[in-house]
């Protein structure tokens, strides 16, 4: 059951315990003064990365890495060029063997 938070006419303000069905109070319970619900922001709070504002610039972002222009990320070109030039070596004879000498 949620908690709300009246004011009363002489600006003092309770708290008191209702059923969502509940209908608001219209006075004190204990001095009888006319009262007003007091609408209060919600309870929120954001646990992770992922949830600030500075997260929306990407220039300043350091948790991903800045665009190279492309659209792409230069983490993810590095990747390619470094798995292109592995498949390269893989494909390419030894150089380093020379043939023996015949004499």
């Amino acid at each position: 059951m949620p908690i709300y938070t009246y004011r009363r006419e002489d600006g003092t303000t309770f708290d008191i315990r209702q059923r969502f069905g509940d209908s608001p109070l219209q006075t004190c319970p204990d001095t009888r003064q006319a009262v007003q619900r007091v609408i209060q922001p919600a309870g929120i709070i954001f646990k992770g990365s992922g949830f600030y504002v500075n997260d929306n610039n990407k220039a300043k972002n350091p948790a991903k890495p800045a665009a190279n222009g492309n659209g792409k990320s230069a983490d993810k070109d590095a990747k390619t060029a470094t798995k292109a030039e592995s498949k390269q070596a893989s494909q390419s004879p030894s150089q380093d063997k020379a043939p023996a000498a015949a004499k």
